[in-house]
Order: C-alpha cells, then sequence, then structure tokens
C-alpha cells in the first residue's frame, strides 16, 4: 500500500505543473467561501490530527535510503514545529477536510517524507495536519475567497501551537519549519507568539520560513540570521533559475543556504553537501549552486532528474521557479545547519 501510495504521490508531483499550466481553473472552486460548509475543527488531543508526532512511527522518521543517516529523535535535544505546504489541489471547498485520507497520504509521503525529515537527525518533530487552504486561494485576487480559506487554516495552526506548548513542549528548545502555505502561516505565528514574548523568543533555535515571500519589514524583534550558527532569527529563501527577476519578491529576506549569510556572494555547488530527488534514495552531493539576488535564490539548473520546476498557469514570470524542492536542493545543508544551531543554543544556554 505504501509503495503504491509513494509512486502515486511521486507521479504527482512531477506531472503537477503540466496538469497546472493546463488551466488554473480546474482547480478553482465552483461556489464563494461562505456558501461552502466548514470541515471539522481539528482535536489536537487526538495523535491523528498531527501529521508527525515523535512519540510513534510516521513519515517524517524516514532518512534518504544509502545516505547514512539516522533518525535520531529519541535523543534529540530540541523539538521542532513544523508546518506543512499545500497539499490540497482540490475545489470541492476552499479548505481541506483532515478525514480525507488521500490529501493525508500525499502530506506525509510527500513533505513529511522529503522535508519534514530533514530536521529528525536533532529535534523532535510535531507537525500538524490543519484545514489548509486550496491551492487556488493564493492565485484568488478578484475575491477575498482566499483570504478567507488562509485565515481559517491559521487559525488551525495557531490552535495546534498552542497545544504543542501546553502538552508537549516543556521549555525545550523550539524550530519552527514551513514551506510555502506552511511558512505563510509561521511567519504570522512568529508575530502573534514571539514578537512581544521575551521568554518564548529565548526559547527559540531559529526559523526556517521557506518558499514564501517574507518580507525584511515583517518582523521587528525577530530578524534575519547573520551566520550558520546564530540563534533567535530566521532564515527564508526561494528558488529559481539564475537570472530571473520577480518584483513581488525584491523586498523578501533572502539566505543562502549554503552560506547561510544574507549576502550576494555566488556559492560554488562544491559547498552543496547534497541534494534529494524525489526518489529519496541517494545523495547528489554539489546538485546546484546559489546566489542571493533582489529576494531570490538563483541557482544554475540541476543536472541530477528529480528536481523539478513548478510552472504556474499564466504566470510566466514564475516558470523558472524550482519552488517544489526548495528543501531538496539543500537537504543536507539544511539538516546540518539545524544541528550546528541546536549545539550553538546549548552552549549559550549553558553560559
Amino acid at each position: 500500500m505504501i509503495s503504491a501510495i509513494s509512486s502515486y504521490v511521486r507521479r504527482l508531483m512531477l506531472v503537477l505543473p503540466v496538469l497546472l499550466c493546463s488551466c488554473m481553473n480546474v482547480i478553482k472552486p465552483s461556489r464563494e467561501f461562505p456558501s461552502y460548509s466548514v470541515p471539522a475543527a481539528p482535536d489536537y488531543a487526538q495523535p491523528t490530527n498531527w501529521a508527525a508526532l515523535p512519540t510513534r512511527v510516521d513519515a517524517a522518521d524516514v532518512v534518504p535510503t544509502r545516505s547514512g543517516l539516522h533518525d535520531q529523535q529519541a535523543t534529540a535535544p530540541a523539538d521542532v514545529f513544523f508546518v506543512h505546504p499545500t497539499t490540497y489541489l482540490g475545489r470541492a471547498g476552499w479548505n481541506a477536510d483532515l478525514g480525507n485520507k488521500q490529501i493525508n497520504h500525499i502530506t506525509d509521503l510527500s513533505t513529511m517524507r522529503r522535508q519534514a525529515s530533514v530536521f529528525n537527525g536533532t529535534a523532535r518533530i510535531y507537525a500538524p495536519r490543519y484545514r489548509q487552504a486550496t491551492l487556488f486561494s493564493f492565485f484568488d485576487e478578484q475575491t477575498n475567497n482566499g483570504t478567507q480559506a488562509i485565515n481559517l487554516a491559521y487559525e488551525d495552526v495557531k490552535s495546534a501551537f498552542q497545544y504543542y506548548l501546553a502538552h508537549y513542549n516543556q521549555g525545550r528548545p523550539i524550530i519552527l519549519a514551513g514551506h510555502s502555505q506552511g511558512t505563510r502561516h509561521l511567519t504570522q505565528l512568529l508575530r502573534d507568539f514571539f514578537e512581544h514574548d521575551p521568554a518564548l523568543r529565548r526559547q527559540l533555535v531559529a526559523a526556517y520560513l521557506v518558499g514564501f515571500n517574507v518580507p525584511d519589514s515583517t518582523l521587528q524583534a525577530i530578524r534575519p540570521c547573520a551566520d550558520s550558527t546564530q540563534t533567535g532569527c530566521y532564515v527564508a529563501w526561494n528558488t529559481v533559475d539564475w537570472g530571473q527577476e520577480y518584483a513581488p519578491y525584491q523586498h523578501s529576506t533572502v539566505t543562502n543556504p549554503l552560506t547561510w549569510t544574507c549576502d550576494t556572494t555566488t556559492a560554488l555547488a562544491s559547498l552543496n553537501r547534497g541534494g534529494i530527488s524525489y526518489s529519496f534514495n541517494k545523495v547528489d552531493t554539489a546538485v546546484v549552486d546559489a546566489k542571493a539576488h533582489n529576494g531570490l535564490l538563483w541557482i544554475h539548473r540541476p543536472q541530477s532528474y528529480g528536481y523539478p520546476r513548478f510552472l504556474l498557469p499564466g504566470r510566466p514570470e514564475l516558470s523558472h521557479s524550482f519552488h517544489l524542492v526548495d528543501y531538496a536542493l539543500f537537504y543536507m545543508n539544511i539538516r546540518q545547519n539545524a544541528a550546528a544551531r541546536v549545539r550553538a543554543y546549548e552552549r549559550q544556554a549553558r553560559q
């Protein structure tokens, strides 16, 4: 069963750009947001409403085959609160139903396996399921239906984080990490919980705000990380073909995940410790270089198979996006960086 689902997810992720390019209206809900029944809110006391928990076997526990990596959550010194990206492409409503097993399987075997697992060497992984907004919500420029869907999704993420703090955290260091829609919600979570709470900020190892626009002015107390071991800060990037520009993101924070700085120096591919393609069966060393430019992370296209671009209909300016593989291209660098920041946090705590 797992093998069949994994095969389905792999095919979905590879053909998704083609499907989207055919017509965006295919995934547009046919009615206004208020005309749909809102899916039941999750109870986070129920383990089934979490995509990953460190106390059970789940997709966030895996590591790429032939990688030499190991899941070390049992002895991990920190926690990661991970919010997954959009895996709901449907039009049956503006928000996903947590009872939809197919969506949950896609979430588990794509984002839990290929993104959240990057942290299982240094942190216990807590990843809530939530009534995520459908993909079309982020391209709904004519109505406020998308905004309402996104706001509903955030209420779940907020509720999950409150439950996590009250029942799971026990004062441990926290990494926040997400991608795309997940990053959008985590940015709001930082504003609502961390910006005005010095005690909670002292627990923050770092936030990995990947795959969404995070303007430099978004947060005031929590600032972009200056180097690879700074704590209490955040990193962010959006990966695109070398030489591309995208005006809406020109003020976005961009961290180079090969150097962990925000300067515009080109980092050679030799600094890339390894990408993990959709096959999830090997480490592709030196898979891409990277350079921060105007709110984007430039890369030269990988020669290795399994790092698809994300093509959006009617938006040729985004046709060079590597959004789907923002984590995959730098998997080993992210994994090592999370460990380095946790070690730095522990040293500071002992002083």
